[in-house]
Parts: structure tokens; C-alpha cells; sequence
């Protein structure tokens, strides 16, 4: 590892747990959604593992991030979640980018750019069936389709799949998981009934392929599970494996007495004289601040906690009278094998999740793949 850090992502594992996934939600395929940089693992690198492990579909939220995976050369099936990027559509369709669409305005705009692009654009219509997000209310629906099957009939849209995305599926038992369900069943008869005839229909993300199996469908569209995360309490069944490891090397370490503040604001001061060491990774390359003080870091075989603010580039590691050297590992997180923590428990430790762990590791601290 020649630089400060590193985050190494196991591409054999990401392609492991898309396969596990394929058998856990067959005869519904499975899309493998690699936006936000492949959830900071690197669209590219886990779209390709996805594919391996028998991925049928991607996805991903920003029209440039389909364009990427296309100039990848990639040719997946390709769902454009958001089709964010007004000015790209006519390109994502000419690369046989499917594109979503959960309004009128949306529709057109899409069909307008078609017509220029010279060749229908392959459509998904989203429901919001409880989400309050995108997609169209159920009031607004009948008109959205409506829209769109006259585009059809125009040659300029291909209305090929009908889709929602669950609010609570994450929560066992949460009641609006079946009424979002069944108003989704709603809106896909009434799309066909106007004359729709959808290739594909989907609703369940991760946590719903993995806990709503009546809402499988024809495809679930798995975005954390692909990389062994979710949003589950306690975290994904030990059939998934956390794909990335975040490590770095101590720059330094120095002998410090007893009552030495460390870092910004001395919110932390040693109890006697002891070893500091200096971790080259701060808040900029995703260590929140809030771990200050927390056991997340795991060295010499034992967890320790970070002493004191966690800085924008650096953070301190008080080791006591262990023999430590400048250039020793520290790995931040990991599949958890060895005693070190995971994603899912800096989540569960900060109050958020490991997608936002994950995620948040900055574009300087480099990928490395195996």
C-alpha cells in the first residue's frame, strides 16, 4: 500500500453475493445497482463483477453514470433511475439507456428527445405508491400512462417497464410494506388495462428481495446487498460478505506525557505518559467526526479508539505502552473476520448506516482491487 490509504474492494466477493442473490430471488432476475460510484466501490470495477456473478440488469441514478458504464464498455441492460441530466438524454438513449419517468413533463421530455436521438426511448413509468418521492401519485398515474402509450403509438417511447420503491422495507412487519405493494399491483393494472405491456415490473430493493418475497416480480433491484451491506437491524444475513476494507499506515508516532492534549480543542488529554500515533485519513476522506472517542479502529489485534476530534486529513490513535511503529497498519473497517469492524458497525456506532459509510469514502483515498 504506497499510498496514505486505501480502500481494496474483493470483486470476487461482490460477484459471490450477486450470485447468492440470484438463487435467494430466482425466477426473478436481479439488478445490480452501481450509482454513486458503485456505493464507493467503483461503478465500473463492481458493474463488471455484477454481471460475473449473473446480474441481469444495472442501475444506476445519473444519466452520466449510465454513459460511463456504456463508454465501459458495458452493454447490460441499464436502468437510469432518476434520468438526472436534461441535456443527456438523447445520448442515453442512442446508447440504449433505459430511462425513468414518473410525470407527464417527463415523458414528453423524454419522447422530445427521442426524436432526435432517432430511435424510441426505452421507458420505465414509476408509481409512488407511499414513498412520496418521485414517481407519479395514484391520482396523477392514469394520466402519466395515458401520455406515455400516446408516445408509443408515435414511435417515439417503448414503455417496457413499470416500477415503485419501497419506504420501509428495511423494518419487519412495517404495515405500509403490503399497502405499498398492493397499491403497486393497483397501478400495474391499470397501466395494462389502458394497454401497457411491460417486460419488466419491480418494486423491492434490498431489503425487500430479502425479507418480502412476494414482492420478487420480474426483477429486485439490489443496490447495498450486492457489496454484503444493508440497511436490516443488525445488519445482512452472513450469506453476504462486506466487499471493501478500509485501511491505512500510522505516519508517525511519538512518546507524549501525561495531561498532553491531543487535536483540535483538546477534548482529549492523556492519563499518563503514553504512545500517539497519526493515521493520514480525516473527516475528507469519510472518517466522520463523530467517531471521535469510539473503539473503530483495529491494530496490533485489539480495537482502539480514536483520541480526540477527528481532524479534515489525520486523526490520533492513543496506544499506551504498545510497541508501536510508524508505517504499521490500521485497518478502519472490513469484512470483520479478523476482529476488525465493519461498515455496518460504524453505522449502527454513529447512528446512521453503512451505505453512508461506504459511500462517503473520499475520491483521494485510492481503490485497489482483487
Amino acid at each position: 500500500m504506497d499510498s496514505h490509504a486505501q480502500a481494496c474492494v474483493d470483486l470476487g466477493t461482490i460477484a459471490g453475493n450477486v450470485a447468492a442473490l440470484v438463487r435467494h430471488v430466482a425466477p426473478a432476475a436481479v439488478m445490480a445497482v452501481v450509482k454513486a460510484g458503485g456505493y464507493g466501490h467503483g461503478a465500473v470495477p463492481a458493474a463488471r463483477a455484477a454481471v460475473r456473478g449473473g446480474a441481469g440488469w444495472l442501475g444506476v441514478a445519473h444519466v452520466a453514470e449510465a454513459l460511463e458504464l456504456r463508454a465501459a464498455g458495458i452493454g447490460t441492460p441499464l436502468l437510469c433511475l432518476m434520468a438526472i441530466g436534461t441535456g443527456a438524454h438523447r445520448e442515453a438513449i442512442a446508447a440504449s439507456v433505459d430511462l425513468s419517468a414518473g410525470s407527464v413533463d417527463m415523458v414528453r421530455r423524454l419522447a422530445a428527445a427521442a426524436a432526435q436521438a432517432g430511435q424510441p426511448a426505452r421507458v420505465h413509468l414509476k408509481a409512488d405508491t407511499g414513498l412520496s418521492r418521485g414517481g407519479a401519485t395514484a391520482a396523477d398515474w392514469p394520466s402519466v400512462v395515458a401520455a406515455a402509450l400516446d408516445a408509443q403509438a408515435a414511435g417515439r417511447v417503448s414503455v417496457v417497464g413499470l416500477w415503485s420503491h419501497f419506504a420501509s422495507a428495511d423494518e419487519p412487519g412495517n404495515p405500509s410494506v403490503a399497502r405499498q405493494l398492493a397499491a403497486f399491483g393497483e397501478a400495474v393494472a391499470v397501466a395494462e388495462k389502458a394497454g401497457a405491456t411491460p417486460e419488466v415490473r419491480h418494486i423491492a430493493n434490498t431489503a425487500g428481495a430479502l425479507l418480502v418475497p412476494e414482492a420478487h416480480l420480474d426483477l429486485v433491484r439490489i443496490g447495498g446487498g450486492i457489496y454484503g451491506l444493508s440497511t436490516l437491524p443488525g445488519g445482512p444475513p452472513s450469506w453476504l460478505r462486506p466487499a471493501m476494507t478500509l485501511r491505512a499506515r500510522l505516519a508517525m508516532v511519538k512518546r507524549v506525557p501525561a495531561g498532553t492534549g491531543v487535536s483540535y480543542g483538546h477534548r482529549y488529554v492523556t492519563s499518563s505518559e503514553t504512545t500517539l500515533g497519526l493515521l493520514p485519513v480525516g473527516y475528507a476522506d469519510g472518517v466522520p467526526r463523530a467517531a471521535a472517542g469510539r473503539p473503530l479502529l483495529f491494530a496490533r489485534g485489539r480495537r482502539w479508539p480514536i483520541a480526540g476530534t477527528v481532524c479534515m486529513d489525520q486523526l490520533v490513535i492513543d496506544f499506551g505502552d504498545a510497541p508501536v511503529a510508524a508505517g504499521e497498519e490500521v485497518v478502519l473497517f472490513g469484512p470483520g473476520d479478523g476482529g476488525e469492524p465493519t461498515a455496518q458497525e460504524w453505522g449502527d456506532t454513529l447512528g446512521t448506516i453503512s451505505y453512508e459509510i461506504v459511500t462517503g469514502i473520499g475520491a483521494r483515498v485510492p481503490r485497489s482491487y482483487a
